[in-house]
């Protein structure tokens, strides 16, 4: 039997090697005017990311403790109810109040300084309102809603030693 050829298939083939003959001329290249560098004037390429230092989470006291606090929770707008830092030893939970609150939306930001998390739950009489485990070195911001007047409990519990600070500010 005779071998038929089809013309569309012709014309499909000579259109694909044609693009690609096309395709890999190209190339576009101009001329700036600054010449080439001389060799040897390259930079060096360094790592831009830093390493931590590993001692800037150990937890601290006295006036370094003072000045984490300070840096930690700057200073907040609206009314603050509440404000506190300190330490736990690890496996130990330490529990704070803050006082009556009036009903109102509030800020609650809270930081740790330790090398492990740190477990921070907040509560009113009836439920949490922020349970979290924070990754020290960092500081969070949690927004509540209080719908009655209430007390609100803060518990700190770590593994390891650790500082805490929190600030309770009304929005």
């Amino acid at each position: 039997m005779p071998l038929v050829r089809t013309p569309a298939a012709a014309v499909v083939l000579s259109l694909a090697l044609a693009a690609g003959a096309f395709l890999s001329g190209c190339e576009y290249s101009y001329d700036d005017g600054r010449g080439e560098l001389p060799a040897g004037t390259f930079p060096a390429v360094t790592d831009p990311a830093l390493p931590r230092d590993p001692l800037e989470n150990l937890p601290v006291a006295g006036a370094e403790l003072d000045a984490w606090a300070k840096e930690v929770l700057p200073d907040a707008e609206g009314q603050v109810f509440r404000t506190s830092y300190g330490t736990v030893e690890g496996g130990e939970e330490k529990t704070e109040s803050t006082g009556q609150l009036p009903s109102g939306t509030y800020s609650l930001t809270l930081a740790c300084r330790s090398e492990r998390r740190v477990s921070f739950t907040v509560r009113d009489s009836e439920f949490a309102l922020v349970d979290l485990s924070l990754r020290c070195g960092t500081s969070r911001v949690n927004v509540v809603h209080v719908s009655k007047d209430s007390v609100l409990h803060v518990t700190v519990e770590a593994r390891d030693d650790a500082n805490f600070a929190y600030r309770v500010s009304r929005i």
